[in-house]
């Protein structure tokens, strides 16, 4: 049976680790701030915001959500994202996805200032992670990667297979699994004989968006088995990966719910700090605890 990977238990040990980063910076003259964007009454967004309101307050972070109408124009919101650039209140700007069809995501994306970008999907921070320079890394991604630090799983000359292109999570990934010397194979839709790939992962991230896709039988043994999928069947939460019959084979696995969601806050919140750190040009040897 798989040893289980709790998200829960380690994106409480991160945000503790932020909140005390927190207050060094108050220490220091600087008290980070956080503002989310919202649009419209999607209940699945309007929830996510809540969430990170909630952990951004418990954290010490100053928060602040502006939620607009989804009849908001795109000139609006870039116009709004421009004088948030420009406040100093806020290390950290976050536009909530998926936007209205009428406003066009990437052109509000780079509306918001690189420095400002704690979701890491701006262009520049993008490219910086691609170069492996310093920037921002998309949370859910960057959450992966601290579970595997905290729980000392080491993927140097490792085979990684992620399962997914998106540049939220599956681009990042690999190149954040890159950066620690993993070797990494990327497989998506268009993938002839996923189970070929899956089944020489000592490493495999799924991040497709379909339900419990993955089998048993796709699975290397004692493999590690991330997965980043969040889905509704029959009524209830589960994640792109089967994780009764893959439970058996892995050597470690996340759940979903529980496994890599909490960790995505718990990264907002660590870039948000980060923004602050930077922006006041303190480093982090000068706030470490």
């Amino acid at each position: 049976m798989a040893q289980v990977i709790d998200g829960k238990k380690w994106s409480s040990v991160s945000r503790q680790e932020t909140a005390q980063t927190v207050e060094l910076l108050k220490a220091k003259g600087v008290k980070p701030g956080l503002v989310v964007i919202l649009l419209g009454e999607h209940p699945a967004s309007m929830s996510y915001v809540r969430g990170k309101d909630k952990a951004a307050t418990e954290a010490g972070i100053y928060s602040e959500v502006i939620h607009l109408p989804s009849s908001t124009t795109e000139t609006a919101l870039v116009q709004l994202i421009e004088r948030l650039n420009h406040d100093d209140r806020f290390h950290g700007i976050l536009v909530q996805l998926p936007l209205p069809e009428h406003i066009n995501e990437q052109s509000v994306i780079a509306a918001i200032a690189p420095h400002k970008d704690v979701d890491g999907f701006h262009p520049v921070n993008v490219g910086a992670l691609a170069l492996g320079i310093s920037g921002f890394v998309p949370c859910t991604p960057l959450g992966v990667m601290k579970l595997l630090e905290y729980e000392g799983i080491d993927v140097t000359g490792k085979h990684a297979v992620v399962i997914g292109r998106s540049n939220i999570v599956g681009k990042p990934m690999a190149q954040l699994l890159l950066s620690k010397s993993a070797t990494v194979t990327i497989c998506h839709s268009k993938t002839q004989n996923l189970s070929a790939f899956t089944r020489q992962a000592d490493l495999l991230v799924a991040a497709i968006g379909k339900p419990c896709v993955i089998k048993a039988d796709m699975i290397k043994p004692q493999s590690v088995v991330i997965d980043v999928g969040i889905n509704r069947l029959d009524g209830k939460l589960c994640g792109d990966v089967d994780y009764a019959s893959a439970s058996e084979v892995a050597q470690f696995i996340t759940p979903v719910p529980g496994g890599v969601g909490p960790m995505t806050i718990a990264m907002l919140l660590h870039n948000t700090v980060l923004a602050a750190q930077r922006m006041a040009g303190i480093t982090t040897s000068e706030v470490l605890p």
